[in-house]
């Protein structure tokens, strides 16, 4: 099967994508294009999907970039590859050539490009980093690189949607105590007693608030299409011991 990329029209000159599980070689519950090497898939299946990914953005496995993902607010520069690969849940360079890229099994992955001044990030960010403000901090890391928020394009990738993401209420009180206006990212479902949260809309509002150039969503739930997307929520509904990842990259 092809490898199935989704881009931006948003961001039209520098490399990236996000990348569907279609394509690949793994198998079983990791069926297509599983990039992440800390699940238990097949570490060589893995790697020949990272390398997948790499000829697919026009370079080789070596220059794809990672961070051990922490569900945090930390962005770091990148200039080169780690040697030690750190913790953080961004990363942001204006290095030609490096890969930057994130894994999601429905966390939000989102690309930022400042196309005139060459500087570009990736975050990974789930509930808890996007309200710790992980995406603002992407994006202050892009300016000490010389970029101008004016000038950023931002672009949410697949990710959980508000119909499959069932909380409590210890969840939206979290949300409620920081800002009462986040109540407009919640639908309460009376059936089940629980609330609904719209993980996507609520990083929205927080990019647009940044005030950078333009903002979109793909649209695209990685819950609900199981032939495009691994899911962790999903996996756990299904009782499967494990997930595949998902990888997202962007390259200038």
């Amino acid at each position: 099967m092809t490898v199935k990329c989704i881009q931006s029209s948003l961001i039209k000159n520098v490399k990236h994508g996000f990348f569907t599980r279609r394509g690949g070689s793994s198998l079983g519950i990791y069926k297509g294009l599983n990039c992440g090497l800390g699940s238990k898939d097949d570490k060589e299946n893995v790697i020949r999907n990272r390398s997948i990914v790499a000829q697919h953005m026009g370079t080789s496995i070596e220059k794809i970039v990672s961070v051990h993902q922490i569900h945090s607010d930390r962005a770091i520069i990148c200039d080169q590859k780690f040697d030690v690969v750190p913790k953080a849940d961004a990363l942001v360079t204006n290095t030609p050539g490096l890969v930057l890229s994130v894994l999601t099994a429905d966390c939000q992955p989102v690309i930022f490009a400042d196309e005139k001044n060459n500087v570009i990030g990736i975050a990974h960010a789930g509930w808890r980093g996007s309200l710790n403000g992980i995406l603002n901090s992407t994006i202050d890391k892009m300016e000490e690189l010389g970029a101008d928020r004016s000038q950023i394009s931002a672009v949410i990738g697949p990710c959980i949607s508000q119909k499959a993401y069932e909380v409590d209420m210890e969840f939206f009180e979290m949300f409620i105590n920081s800002d009462q206006n986040n109540k407009q990212f919640f639908d309460f479902n009376f059936d089940t007693d629980k609330y609904h949260f719209n993980l996507s809309k609520f990083s929205l509002n927080e990019l647009q608030k940044a005030n950078i150039s333009s903002v979109e969503f793909t649209g695209h739930c990685t819950y609900m299409d199981e032939k495009s997307f691994f899911s962790y929520r999903r996996s756990c509904h299904k009782k499967e011991p494990d997930y595949g990842r998902l990888i997202s990259t962007v390259m200038l």
